[in-house]
Formats: C-alpha cells, sequence, structure tokens
C-alpha cells in the first residue's frame, strides 16, 4: 500500500470552479466542504442524516452507460467529497444571486411568499432546481416528488408548492374542474357572497412580473470533466484522511482484488445507510471501497424472462427502469415490478432514492427494507461476483435473516439482482404503513405472491414477507407451506391468519414498540392481499372459461383496495384589498414580500452558522447525562484532555459567578435531574475533535429515588413544580344536580419537539478591552440572553452585547434556552480567552432542550339531553420535566383559556404542573392552549355522541352568543367569533358536505370519512402590562436614507417586512428607502421576548412613536416648502440642527391577573378563528388523507396579508403536526427514543390538506392596536385539531358500524396505531395480547 503522504488529488467542480484537494478526508462529507473550506454557506445543516432536504445541492455527472450527463438532487451532509470525483455540484450560490442576476427559481419562491424563516429556502430551491434541469415543464406529480424529502417548519408547504406551480406544464385538467370544487372554478365562483364584493382579493402574488425560464443560461457541465469521463482513469484512486482510507479502484477487477485483500472493508455508494450508522451508532470502518467508477455495476439487462439491474443504480434509477418495463411489458408479466415502484414512490425522499444504490439497499439488510420483502417473494436472485469467478444466490428469507451460509462470503461483491417477470395466474402485491405518506420509514411492510394452478383458484405457490416486525425482514414460509393446495376463499383467509399470526410472533418488549399494532397490520395486509387476489382472480377466471363462481366482494369492501393517492393540494386565499384612496406608496394592509425573501431563496441571508470563522475562534460540544436521576460520583476527564487540539474542559467550577437558578443549574453539580443535563462542555479547534473528546470523558454516577417519569407517577409521587391554578365561576355541585345526563372522561395530549430547521447556536466573541463580549446567537429573547451572561460571568450588563440577524424558526423553544447556551459558551470563551462557537447537533437539541408539555386532562360534565351543558369540570396536569421554566405559566394560561368559545355557566378549572425526571419542557407556540383546549373540546365531542346529536350542533348551542365576561370576568363581544363561525359554514359548504360524508360511510366498510368544525378564542399576549412594552429608535440620515431598529427579533413571522411597512406609511416614504440592520440589545435595551403573538403590535407601536417624533420635528420645514423632496426636507434640518434620530416607545396594554381572586384582565384581545376540516381514514392501516380544510380567521386589517396568511397556514400544519403524526417516544429509563427526523415526523408536502383554503374575515375592526391588525403567529395552531376531530368522527362512524363503545379514551396524536387499534374488528380481535406484567415495554408513554 502507499504511504499515507501519497493521497491522490481528488478533481471536481463547485459552481463551475475547479477544485483540487490534494489532501481529501473520507471522513469529510461535501456540506463540511462546502460550508467550511469554500465558504459556501447557502447550503445549511439541519439534520445530518439526509431526512430534512436542508442541505439539498445538484450534483451532474457523466453516465458511462447512456453517455448523457445526469443532474440529481442529493443531501449534501451524507455525501462524502471523496464519492465527487469527476463530478459537478451546483448550489444555491451556483445558481443566481441578489448581486448578479437571480435564477426564476429563487425569485418565484420568494415572490409567491413560500420563504418564512428562510433555512429550509436554499434546499427547497435546489430541488426544484435540480427537477427543473430534467424536466424543463415538469408535472405536479413530479414536482411533488422532488420536494418529498424536504421539511419546512414554518410555511405549511402551500406557498413553496405554488411557487413551483407556475414552471409546471397546465395540468391537462383539475379531476374537479367544472364540478364547482376545483380551485379554479371557486376563484371564479365562491360559494361565499362576501368574496363577490369587489374589495375581496385571491391573489397573494402576480405570475405576469416573473422572469421566464431560459435553459440556454444554466451552467454547462465543465468540458474538462466531459474529457476524463470520456477518457476514464483506470488507475486506482486513493485518498487518506486521518482514521480512514477512501479506495476508488477503476476496473472491475481492480475492486475484487481489493475486496479480497479487505474483505471487512464496506463499499460505499450513497452513504445513506453508512453513513448515519457511523454518525449516529459509531460504526467505525478504517478503508472504503468506492465502486463508483465501475460501469460494469450500473448495467440493465432485459431478457425474455426477466430484468437484471446492476447493483450500483441508484433507487431513483431503478424506478425509471421499472417504470420503462410495466409500459412495454403485458400487465402479468410485471406483477412485482409494479409493486416494486408502489414502493419505490414512499421509500425516503428524492435525495435520498437518488444516492442509495439498489445493492446498498439490499446488502444493507434493514428490518424496515421496502424493497426486499418483494425480491423476496417475487424470487429475486443475486449475482456475485469475486476473484473465484461468479456465483448466484436466491433473495430468500436464508439470506434476509443474516445466514453467513446463505449470504456473501467477506470476498465477494454484488453485481446485479436478477428479478424474473411474474407468470399468467400469479399475483404480487406489496403494502406498507408508515407514520405518514412519505419520507417515513414503516412501521409494518410486505410483499406478498401467490401463484394458482390455471383456471383455477387453488393455491400452487405462495410466499409472504414482512419487514419492521423483526430484527430482519421475516417471511412466513411454514404458513405458506401449508396453505398450498388451498382455495381462495374465507376458511383459507382465517386460516392464514392464525398461521401467519404464530409464526411471525413479536415479543412485547419488541424494539421500536407498537407490536399490538404491528401484530394487527400482519393481518390487516394479509387481508387486503386476500381482497386485491380475488378482484383479480376473479378477472382472470371469467377471461379464462367465461364465468366466474367465486365469492362476490361486497361494495362496502371495494374501497379496502385503495391506497391513499398523493395529491398536489390546492386552495384559495382570500383577503381585503386596501382601501382604494390609499397612496400607492403606502404599503400597510398589502401582500409585500418578505425583507429577506429573496437572499432566503440565493443562500446569501446570513445566520447565527453564516458568520465567516473569527480567528482563534474554538468550538464546543456539550457533555450530558446519561442516568435520569443520580448522583454524580466523578467526572474524569484526562484522556480528553490528551487528544490533540482539545483545549479545555469547562465544569461548574469555572464559572464565576451565578450557575443558572437554585433548581436550574447551567451546568450540574454533584446530582443529575435527567438524562440530557449539561454536565461539561470541551473546547477544541474544531468540531470533530471537541465530539471525539466528549467519547472520552467517564463520568461515574449513583443512581437514586425515586426515578419519575409519567404523569401518573408525578400524581403518585405528589411531585409538582408549583401550586395548583384554579379558576370557578357559578355553583358546580348545585349543576351537577340538576342536569339529565353526566359524562366522564380522559384526554392524553403527547408532547411536541420544536424542531425549528435552524437548531441552537452561538458564537461568542470576547472583546480584548473592558471584559466586554460580543454574542451572535439565534434567540427570540436577546435581552434575557445578556443577562443570563452577566449573572453567570458576574460582569454588568452594559459590558455584553447580543446581536440577532435572524433566527432559523423558534416557536418558543428559543425564548428560555438560549441564554444557557450563550452562558456555557460565554464561560468558554472567558476561560479559553478565545472565540467560542456552539452548535448542536439535532439529536442534542431534541435531547436537551424539552418541548411542549404533555398533557393529561380528566373531564366531567353535566348536560341537558337537549346538548345544553349546565356543568363542566376539568383537571388538567401537565408534564413540566424536572425543572420549573414555564411550566407555572403554562399551567396559568392553560387555565384561562380552556374554556374556549363556550359559554358555560357553572365551571371549575384546575391545573397543576408535575415535576419528573425528563428536560424540562418549555414555551410552545400556542403556550398550553393547543393542549388544554383539546380536553374541552372532547368534552363537547362526548356531550354530542351521548345525545345522539352532532358534535356541531352542541358547540353552537354552547357558544357564546352576546356581549359576556369569562370566567375570569373579562368583558368581550363574540360578535366576530358567530362571523367566523356562520362564514366557515357557509364557506366549506359543511351541512351538504356532512351528508355527503354520512352517504360515502353507509356505502364502505373499510374506509371512512368525518368532518369536523371546531371554533377558537384565542387570547394574545402576556399576563403582564410590563411584558407589552416595547422600544424603537429610528436614524435618519443626510442622504434621506432611514434605519429603523426595534426591540423585535425576526424567526421567520416577518416582524421586519412589517415594521418597515409602519414606517413607511408613517414617515410618508417609500420602503426602498428604509432599512432594518439587525436586533441588538446595544441600540435597543432591556428589550421582551418575541413571544405570545405581540412582536409586530407592540414594536410597531414604538416604530410608530419614533417616526411621529420625527415627523413632528420635521413639520415646520415641510410646511415652508410643501413642494420640496424628501431628501430637500432632511437637508434642511441638519442645517438646521434638527435632531434625525428619535426613540420610540410604547408603554404596553394594560394587563393584569388576580389568581386570589379568580379575575383579572389578563389579555389585550382575542383573536377568533373557525376551521373546518374533512378527512377519510383506512380502516384497516390506520392511515388517513386529509380531504380538505376551510379556514376563516379574524385578522381585523391585516399588516400583511401574505405574512399573515403565511403564519396562519403554517401554525396550522404544525397544530395538525401535533394532533396526527409527531410521537415524542421514551424508553423506561427516560432517555429519548425519537431524536431525529427520521424517528420525529414533523409534516411533509404530502401532508397538505388536498384543498387547503383560507380566508380573512373582512371589515373586522379592532381600535386597540397598531391600524387595527391583530398578531397571528400562533392562533392558527390550535386549529389543527380540526384534522384530529375529523379523524375522530370517522372513527367513532367505524366503531358505530362494528357496534363498539363510543366512549373511548382520547388520545393524542392521532397516529395509525391509535386509529387502527380504535376500528376495533375481528383483526384487532384475533391477535395475541401480552399480560403488560410479563414484559418490559420498549416505550412508555409520558402523558
Amino acid at each position: 500500500m502507499p504511504c499515507p503522504s501519497r493521497s491522490d488529488a481528488l478533481v471536481f467542480f463547485v459552481n463551475g470552479r475547479k477544485v483540487t484537494e490534494k489532501n481529501a478526508d473520507p471522513e469529510v462529507t461535501l456540506l463540511t466542504f462546502l460550508r467550511k473550506n469554500l465558504g459556501l454557506t447557502g447550503t445549511k445543516y439541519a439534520c445530518g442524516r439526509g431526512s430534512c432536504g436542508a442541505c439539498t445541492v445538484m450534483v451532474s455527472k457523466h453516465d458511462p452507460v447512456s453517455k448523457k450527463i445526469r443532474h440529481f438532487s442529493v443531501t449534501a451532509c451524507l455525501v462524502p467529497i471523496c464519492s465527487l470525483y469527476g463530478a459537478a455540484v451546483t448550489t444555491v450560490e451556483g445558481i443566481g444571486s441578489i448581486k448578479t442576476r437571480l435564477h426564476p427559481v429563487q425569485e418565484r419562491i420568494a415572490k409567491s411568499h413560500g420563504t418564512q424563516c428562510g433555512f429550509c429556502t436554499p434546499g427547497m430551491v435546489m430541488s426544484m432546481y435540480a427537477l427543473l434541469r430534467n424536466h424543463l415543464h415538469p408535472s405536479e406529480e413530479q414536482l411533488m416528488e422532488a420536494l418529498g424529502g424536504n421539511l419546512c417548519r414554518c410555511t405549511g408547504y402551500r406557498s413553496i408548492l405554488e411557487s413551483g406551480k407556475t414552471f409546471c406544464m397546465e395540468s391537462a385538467d383539475c379531476h374537479q374542474k367544472g364540478t364547482g370544487k376545483c380551485c379554479k372554478d371557486q376563484r371564479e365562483n365562491h360559494s361565499s357572497s362576501l368574496d363577490r364584493k369587489s374589495d375581496i382579493c385571491t391573489e397573494l402574488f402576480a405570475k405576469e412580473e416573473f422572469q421566464p425560464l431560459d435553459p440556454t443560461q444554466e451552467l454547462i457541465f465543465p468540458p474538462e470533466l466531459l474529457r476524463m469521463a470520456e477518457n476514464p482513469e483506470k488507475g486506482t484512486l486513493t485518498f487518506y484522511g486521518e482514521r480512514v482510507t477512501w479506495i476508488s479502484p477503476g476496473t472491475l477487477q481492480d475492486l475484487l482484488e481489493l475486496k479480497s485483500k479487505h474483505p471487512e472493508a464496506p463499499l460505499v455508494l450513497g452513504n445513506t445507510s453508512l453513513g448515519p450508522a457511523m454518525k449516529s451508532e459509531g460504526h467505525f470502518h478504517p478503508i472504503l471501497l468506492s465502486p463508483a467508477r465501475i460501469s460494469e455495476l450500473s448495467v440493465v439487462m432485459k431478457t425474455s424472462d426477466g430484468l437484471t439491474i446492476g447493483a450500483a443504480c441508484s433507487l431513483a434509477q431503478v424506478k425509471d427502469i421499472l417504470a420503462e418495463s410495466i409500459s412495454e411489458l403485458p400487465e402479468e408479466k410485471t406483477q412485482t415490478y409494479r409493486a416494486l415502484l408502489k414502493h419505490l414512490r414512499s421509500l425516503a425522499g428524492q435525495q435520498i432514492r437518488n444516492m442509495a444504490s439498489l445493492g446498498g439497499h439490499i446488502i444493507s439488510r434493514h428490518c424496515y427494507s421496502d424493497l426486499n420483502p418483494i425480491l423476496a417473494v417475487g424470487n429475486a436472485t443475486l449475482n456475485l461476483l469475486s476473484e473465484e469467478g461468479t456465483r448466484q444466490i436466491p433473495l430468500n428469507e436464508h439470506f434476509l435473516a443474516g445466514l453467513a451460509s446463505a449470504g456473501l462470503k467477506p470476498e465477494e461483491i454484488l453485481e446485479s439482482v436478477y428479478i424474473p417477470h411474474s407468470r399468467k395466474w400469479e399475483f404480487v402485491f406489496a403494502f406498507r404503513q408508515a407514520q405518514c405518506l412519505q419520507n417515513a420509514l414503516p412501521d409494518v411492510n410486505a410483499g406478498m405472491q401467490v401463484l394458482f394452478k390455471e383456471g383455477t383458484d387453488t393455491i400452487e405457490d405462495l410466499s409472504i414477507a414482512y419487514g419492521g416486525v423483526g430484527t430482519a425482514t421475516v417471511s412466513a414460509h411454514k404458513s405458506c407451506q401449508q396453505l398450498l393446495g388451498r382455495h381462495w376463499n374465507e376458511l383459507m383467509l382465517d386460516e392464514a391468519c392464525r398461521l401467519v399470526l404464530d409464526e411471525v410472533s413479536l415479543p412485547g418488549s419488541a424494539p421500536g414498540g407498537k407490536v399490538e399494532f404491528k401484530r394487527t397490520l400482519v393481518v390487516s395486509f394479509l387481508f387486503k392481499f386476500y381482497l386485491k387476489v380475488l378482484k383479480e382472480l376473479k378477472i382472470l377466471v371469467k377471461q379464462f372459461s367465461g364465468s366466474s363462481r367465486y365469492p362476490e366482494i361486497s361494495d362496502g369492501f371495494l374501497s379496502a383496495l385503495e391506497d391513499f393517492p398523493v395529491t398536489i393540494p390546492q386552495g384559495v386565499q382570500t383577503y381585503q384589498k386596501v382601501d382604494s384612496h390609499q397612496p400607492l406608496r403606502d404599503p400597510v394592509g398589502r401582500p409585500i414580500m418578505h425583507l429577506s425573501g429573496l437572499k432566503h431563496a440565493t443562500g446569501e441571508a446570513i445566520f447565527c452558522d453564516d458568520i465567516p470563522r473569527v480567528d482563534k475562534e474554538l468550538f464546543m460540544a456539550l457533555v450530558t447525562s446519561t442516568r435520569a436521576h443520580a448522583k454524580i460520583i466523578s467526572i474524569d476527564f484526562s484522556e480528553a484532555l490528551e487528544l490533540p487540539e482539545v483545549v479545555d474542559v469547562i465544569t461548574a467550577k469555572d464559572i464565576p459567578g451565578t450557575n443558572g437558578g437554585e433548581d436550574d443549574k447551567l451546568l450540574a453539580v454533584d446530582e443529575v435531574l435527567c438524562v440530557g443535563q449539561v454536565i461539561c462542555a470541551v473546547v477544541a479547534e474544531t468540531d470533530i475533535q471537541a465530539k471525539q473528546a466528549i467519547e472520552k470523558i467517564k463520568i461515574t454516577y449513583e443512581d437514586l429515588e425515586p426515578v419519575i417519569f409519567t404523569i401518573e407517577d408525578a400524581i403518585k409521587h405528589n411531585s409538582f413544580l408549583c401550586p395548583e391554578k384554579k379558576l370557578e365561576q357559578g355553583n358546580i355541585k348545585e349543576a351537577f344536580e340538576k342536569v339529565d345526563q353526566i359524562v366522564e372522561g380522559e384526554v392524553h395530549v403527547g408532547g411536541q419537539e420544536h424542531f425549528y430547521m435552524e437548531t441552537q447556536r452561538v458564537l461568542v466573541i470576547p472583546k480584548t478591552e473592558d471584559k466586554e463580549l460580543d454574542i451572535y446567537v439565534s434567540t427570540q429573547d436577546p435581552a434575557h440572553v445578556q443577562k443570563t451572561v452577566s449573572s453567570t460571568l458576574n460582569i454588568p450588563i452594559n459590558r455584553i452585547t447580543c446581536h440577532v440577524k435572524r433566527v432559523g424558526g423558534g416557536f418558543g423553544g428559543k425564548v428560555g434556552r438560549p441564554s444557557v447556551f450563550g452562558a456555557i459558551a460565554a464561560v468558554g470563551a472567558v476561560k479559553t480567552g478565545h472565540p467560542i462557537r456552539l452548535v448542536l447537533d439535532r439529536e442534542d437539541d431534541m435531547l436537551i432542550t424539552g418541548g411542549r408539555h404533555p398533557l393529561f386532562g380528566k373531564y366531567k360534565v353535566g348536560f341537558m339531553n337537549n346538548g345544553r351543558i349546565k356543568a363542566l369540570d376539568i383537571e388538567c396536569y401537565i408534564n413540566g420535566g424536572c425543572t420549573l421554566d414555564d411550566s407555572e405559566l403554562v399551567t396559568e394560561f392553560l387555565i384561562l383559556k380552556l374554556e374556549n368559545a363556550y359559554k358555560i355557566r357553572n365551571l371549575r378549572f384546575r391545573g397543576r404542573a408535575c415535576m419528573t425526571n425528563l428536560p424540562s419542557n418549555t414555551a410552545f407556540r400556542g403556550f398550553g392552549f393547543p393542549q388544554g383546549t383539546l380536553v374541552t373540546e372532547s368534552c363537547i365531542t362526548a356531550v354530542a355522541a351521548k345525545c345522539g346529536l352532532p358534535p356541531e350542533m352542541i358547540r353552537e348551542k354552547n357558544m357564546y352568543k352576546t356581549v359576556d365576561k369569562t370566567i375570569y370576568k373579562q368583558a368581550f363581544s363574540p360578535e366576530t367569533l358567530i362571523r367566523c363561525w356562520n362564514e366557515c359554514l357557509e364557506r366549506s359548504s359543511f351541512y351538504s358536505r356532512r351528508m355527503q360524508v354520512e352517504e360515502f360511510n353507509k356505502k364502505n366498510y373499510w374506509k371512512k370519512k368525518g368532518i369536523a368544525i371546531i371554533p377558537m378564542k384565542f387570547s394574545v399576549g402576556f399576563a403582564a402590562t410590563s411584558f407589552h412594552q416595547a422600544a424603537a429608535l429610528v436614524h435618519i440620515y443626510t442622504d434621506g436614507s432611514v434605519l429603523v431598529t426595534h426591540g423585535g427579533n425576526e424567526l421567520g413571522q416577518g416582524i421586519h417586512t412589517k415594521m418597515l411597512q409602519v414606517a413607511s406609511r408613517e414617515l410618508k416614504v417609500p420602503m426602498s428607502y428604509l432599512h432594518i440592520c439587525e436586533t441588538s440589545t446595544a441600540t435597543v435595551p432591556n428589550t421582551i421576548a418575541t413571544a405570545a403573538s405581540i412582536g409586530a403590535d407592540v414594536n410597531g407601536r414604538a416604530v410608530q412613536n419614533a417616526c411621529q417624533i420625527l415627523l413632528k420635528r420635521l413639520e415646520p420645514i415641510i410646511k415652508k416648502n410643501p413642494e420640496g423632496t424628501w431628501e430637500n426636507w432632511i437637508e434642511a434640518a441638519f442645517e438646521q440642527r434638527i435632531s434625525l434620530s428619535a426613540t420610540g416607545y410604547f408603554r404596553g396594554y394594560k394587563a393584569f391577573m388576580d389568581w386570589e381572586k379568580g379575575e383579572g384582565d389578563p389579555f389585550p384581545y382575542y383573536v377568533y378563528g373557525v376551521a373546518c376540516s374533512e378527512v377519510e381514514i383506512d380502516c384497516l392501516t390506520g392511515a388517513h388523507k386529509k380531504t380538505r380544510t376551510d379556514i376563516v380567521m379574524d385578522a381585523c386589517c391585516s399588516l400583511n396579508p401574505a405574512i399573515d396568511i403565511g403564519q396562519i397556514e403554517g401554525a396550522f400544519i404544525q397544530g395538525m403536526g401535533l394532533y396526527t403524526t409527531e410521537e415524542l417516544q421514551y424508553s423506561p429509563e427516560g432517555v429519548l427514543y425519537s431524536r431525529s427526523s427520521d424517528e420525529y415526523k414533523i409534516p411533509t408536502i404530502t401532508d397538505v390538506p388536498e384543498e387547503f383554503n383560507v380566508s380573512l374575515l373582512p371589515s373586522s375592526q379592532t381600535p386597540l392596536t397598531i391600524y387595527s391588525s391583530k398578531g397571528l403567529g400562533e392562533s392558527g395552531m390550535f386549529l389543527g385539531s380540526s384534522v384530529f376531530f375529523a379523524i375522530m368522527d370517522a372513527v367513532a362512524a367505524a366503531r358505530r358500524e362494528r357496534d363498539a363503545a363510543e366512549d373511548f379514551t382520547v388520545k393524542s396524536p392521532a397516529t395509525p396505531e391509535q386509529v387502527r387499534m380504535a376500528c376495533a374488528d375481528r383483526f384487532t380481535e384475533m391477535i395475541p395480547r401480552d399480560d403488560p406484567k410479563t414484559f418490559k415495554p420498549w416505550s412508555i408513554p409520558i402523558a
């Protein structure tokens, strides 16, 4: 082997420029190289596992087989740079810039309002760009597919899709065009009379303004790379890193020799399996072999009896190859190919399919593999190669089980996979069920094959394989053998279910949990297979013999055969136009693009970690507890300090001032209270060294009792963080005695991870003088960071300046937490004298930071037979975690908001925050309201069920009707609430659709529809006047340009855009004269967190105040020269020594609450809204499809309808995630399992309702706020519950039909598991159930 000093040169291109890397390290990813070596920070780090799409770039390679250039999107965080030899990489910076020329994709996503925080935008842009490089006019389906691997936490996706749709060929016709259901029909003739007024608008951007897409302007594939591809380097390329050697042979023979020499070395192509394993599971391979340059492994051969696909073909290529074969061959020959294609459409995201190879997928033998079960039942053969020669082995259960005798020998490689054609009388089907429709690993999947004796229903061959129900793909071989010769009928099905459940057994403690659900899916899939085959068999037999004697499939069962299709969302957004007399230069009320929109789209918007490396900068990594409740006996970091480039370890002893609060330490001392508590921090010269040093730190613990994780345990141990909060009105006891009926129930609401795309990050730069510090931090509350650092370092606040340019999403998770990370980093900076950068990995962020409080609620409701509720008693417990944090406030807000939109005379609300050994939960959008009000609405649903009345009737009957007082005696008028309700009923055609839903449910047994309409009264603001104050600083410079600074932080909610709209109106100058640089504690001090939906309200008033002061000073000059220009007036003011700088201030809305008396005016105003959602569920799998959502929101006079509608949509989709897919799972030891985007599923683009309409209620006023606008940041979150209650409505219909009790315990989120198990039927009854006392469960419920 050559000595390590002689690495070959790695040659590739980035954005048209040649990169020659002489010392390429195989462990360095393309993402790291782009950001650190080339300074291209447009490509973002968000998950590190390739499953969020934030780091998407385009790779172009010359395909040796087709001799064409292939352009494909990849996730840069998984691409080793060594794999890029001879490739061209295009990043977001390479396609356009605001400095030169924008690419149409960049322009359109920004102008269509498809960016909010902007952190995911470069990835979205590059996914669309790669699509357009392959398809100039893509179909809408191709657009959905291209964006399926990109996550966004802010927008709700609709606006992103709108921008992409402008490139799509006009769809031949919407399948609902002309029916009145198509959104285009709706735009022309909406059901609501209000839209026919001339002042209602449905366009948020003007397509006519977009520049056309010109393919001739794109970067060409570099001629040098083309020459290299045409005369390929046949020699072996070797790249030596510090720990890993990457060897890329140029010929097949060389590869076989290398494999023989290094039998343990894995072959790496896409790195989609090995990459994540090396990152999170600590897998390490000193030698990696890359077969990328060996064209023999990408050959595709079609023969008369089957298809041979090269092992190096990517899954995306396999998808195209299969689609082509299906189009060419008769249907009977393509059964296996169709099954594979079906799974390839939903397997991972587009980027992963572009990278992952067929060979890698098969050889990895993941238990959740979507293709292996189908290949196994389709009798696929693996063609193997070694120096010894060729060998074929079947891809069967023995191979999949990992038996050495049935697998590859260490020196062998997989050359290709042979997949035979299916035969006549053979049927192959595939099934899968995952947490959501796309980009999610399956809970269970299956491949099933049957061959019949010609012309009969007698089983000649049967093969069934399952994924997700064991450590490997599991075959039901014995069961299949016993069923040979049987007829395809119900008797066979019953026997098959019994046999398979017996053979495919899953222990109660199985990894991944959901054991009963998985067992049910095993037989549910079998039933689906039975029906699908029966349907096809009947057709075939009829053709064969002219008659069909097989059992009829009842019409009600037919719907079970169809999977939910992926459809592109359509919808209408309506808002009120500005008054026709409003001057054109006045931007208030207009859909102005986000100020940073274009910079988001070009990657030029700088986030905290995009700030270039500072001189002598060090990197920090945190060491966290692995025990839930323990005494720290010792910490030994001697080994860590011996590592090269490790500078120091920071512990609590290094803190010069206070170490957090009494019960909430920044760094643990003597005791840890949860897994994930920060104990100490390593400081090193690079992030890699810091992370390697963490592994070397040895901490000895002694476990302590009690260890409490669940709310149930906390109640048992009387473990609470604060006193009970209580509100009461009327006489509960008396009222319960006088009602017709009483219902009691329980509601469990799971927690929620913020999953902001930009993880927590901070850069602390110590100055050389006076102990000054500059802190660049991603936070919603820079003043809190400043104060915490001040007390931690024991230096005055005036020495510390916090800067916030923009934040990549916050949602409450960046209110309190960043101060902890800022303070720890500041201690490191002061101790070492170096700048410190701290960037949390997604896994650490999710482990450490906590999220939304899980809730357990108990209700008792008394009502009359007509549905009028007379008494309601609700008791709520939230899981606060190990420290107080915001739990007391959340409890208070929860109790204050529990009544929602309902006037009930006799009420009692009680709330407690439980102390448990979990990371402390914190603020999250909605602040208790989304969890608490779910209890109230579940209670209404229970009353409806008992009265035999529809829930919407109970809601309407009990809603506030006239000016009244809330439970805490605050007066308000519900007039707007009732307008929203009636408007939503009309817009959604609710009553006619309710009848259609009932009609559908009568006709379908295995699919059910549900519809729900939910009202909302959301109180805005903090319940304290001092938290509503705000300040601004406005400078006018002598050239007439204006610099605006205020105390709000740009989190993606468009606050800076709105502030400039306010300043533009007040100063009467165009927005182009105005600029906002950043939020800084040096310009506006003592600010309040940007939270509680009032950031734009209060800061807007402060900006308005400053502008009015300045205009008043300019008045005499303007009077003197009314015809002058703005520049003339400013020049004159300067000459006359008039100050052109003003501080604006707003003292805040009055707000107070007296908990002793149980009364107050805690909130300045309410936002009202109503959402109606319709869903369809699959009772056999628990999957659901969101058919339609209509939202009517009272925004009063929106400052910016595009931004406000974006906030409503984003909050709604985030709420929908809370109630349907986002599930946090903890081990019995208190370790969070769901620590990445693989395990924790936020909504994707395919989760958006098929039809999604949002309208802002017109002609609504509120005198209190700036220009009569309202803060809409949080309120839409709870409206996501309309999807939850629509699912519950569908489940209730299924249970009624099956004679199951309707009053089942309500659990959120309504995951496929919850839905499937609630739709009790013969399959849920036939599965074996374990006694909980006999096993230790994989996960525990904490709500």
